[in-house]
């Protein structure tokens, strides 16, 4: 475990916290006015490998040499000049900081990124990282990599958890759940809604399998892969032509047959590691799920009845009604979509720039 400090003074900017994977979803902006959740779980810290935050710069500003360097092969609007490797925690995790006034103004329900730094060591007023909580972003403070040290905590080492530990934990995530807004005139405004984490968690996925598609039709596996995968992967690609075959893989599952073209795999959520399989499966591509979402899609939880509590006698069950269902279909995460393909080699051919290019409309058309 580590504790985070100001490089300036030396003061304790945090608890004692461990690190895990970056959530798919940690720059995700999801509707207009939408009241999301703390990002990271309390105890936790994440490190983005990439720049993330002002200043910002336009894509025709970026000399290609630029790009090249930091992997990106197609237009990305949102190109960051600040140092690479910005932390994540949660808010309440934070110790010794103060709000900056200045930097506090200007937004819409919160706080957004805004200029820069939004929140000062006590103790020195070094700028130190931004509290995040405005309306349709996660809640988070990301502290400033040039401004804070990591040290080490004696005597908290943490072992990750192996993927049998994961399989007995069971933490999938559900792919429906109330969605609030900051507020209504009207009282409560919530709604049953797909998972703003399951959007972000396909928008990733499906850009992989467009990337291992080479512009061939995709199928997915019958079921829930089918609702959440196979109407943008018909929209987004050709009809008519031989198919390529993606299916789940993973710890518990059986091993996968040669004729899979892809891999739906899950990545380890404290080290970000993905799954990987051995023998002729391993040619295959792999394409990178969340464990939550990849649980859930692997080992699909059916409605059951729940124990009774309290003082209802041994054995009865409660027959609670199911989870309602979202009113319209499945759409992919744009953000996390276009963030993640620009990143893949196969963004540079023409077809993969035409979508980039054409988002907005597939957004009209419900796709994402």
């Amino acid at each position: 475990m580590f504790v985070f400090v100001c490089a300036g003074c030396g003061a304790r900017l945090t608890v004692p916290l461990s690190q895990v994977a970056l959530p798919v979803h940690a720059h995700q902006k999801y509707g207009n006015g939408i009241q999301l959740p703390v990002l990271m779980e309390s105890g936790t810290f994440a490190v983005n490998p990439e720049p993330f935050g002002p200043p910002w710069r336009r894509w025709d500003e970026i000399d290609p040499d630029e790009a090249a360097a930091r992997r990106v092969h197609a237009p990305d609007d949102a190109w960051s000049e600040c140092a690479p490797g910005p932390i994540v925690i949660a808010p309440g995790d934070a110790r010794g900081t103060t709000l900056i006034p200045e930097a506090a103004g200007g937004y819409c329900c919160g706080l957004d990124w805004g200029d820069g730094p939004n929140m000062a060591c006590e103790a020195c007023g070094l700028p130190v990282a931004n509290r995040i909580d405005d309306c349709s972003l996660w809640q988070a403070v990301w502290l400033a990599p040039e401004a804070v040290r990591r040290v080490a905590v004696d005597g908290t080492e943490s072992t990750a958890l192996s993927w049998a530990e994961l399989l007995l934990e069971g933490k999938a995530t559900h792919p429906v759940e109330p969605i609030t807004r900051w507020g209504s005139l009207l009282g409560l405004d919530h709604w049953w809604s797909w998972s703003p984490r399951w959007e972000a968690a396909v928008g990733q996925a499906l850009a992989h399998l467009l990337a291992a598609s080479d512009g061939l039709p995709v199928t997915v596996p019958h079921g829930l892969p089918t609702e959440v995968f196979q109407r943008a992967l018909d929209a987004l690609l050709p009809p008519g032509l031989p198919a390529r075959h993606a299916v789940l893989a993973g710890p518990g599952l059986p091993v996968p047959d040669t004729s899979a073209d892809m891999l739906l795999l899950p990545t380890h959520p404290q080290t970000g590691e993905l799954w990987r399989p051995t023998g002729p499966a391993a040619a295959a591509y792999p394409v990178p799920l969340p464990f939550g979402v990849w649980l859930w899609l692997a080992f699909p939880k059916p409605y059951l009845s729940r124990p009774a509590s309290g003082t209802m006698p041994d054995g009865v069950l409660r027959d609670d009604p199911p989870m309602p269902r979202p009113h319209h279909s499945f759409r992919a995460d744009p953000g996390t979509f276009r963030n993640t393909l620009v990143r893949l080699p196969a963004a540079r051919s023409l077809w993969l720039r035409e979508i980039l290019e054409n988002i907005t409309r597939y957004m009209q058309a419900g796709i994402f």
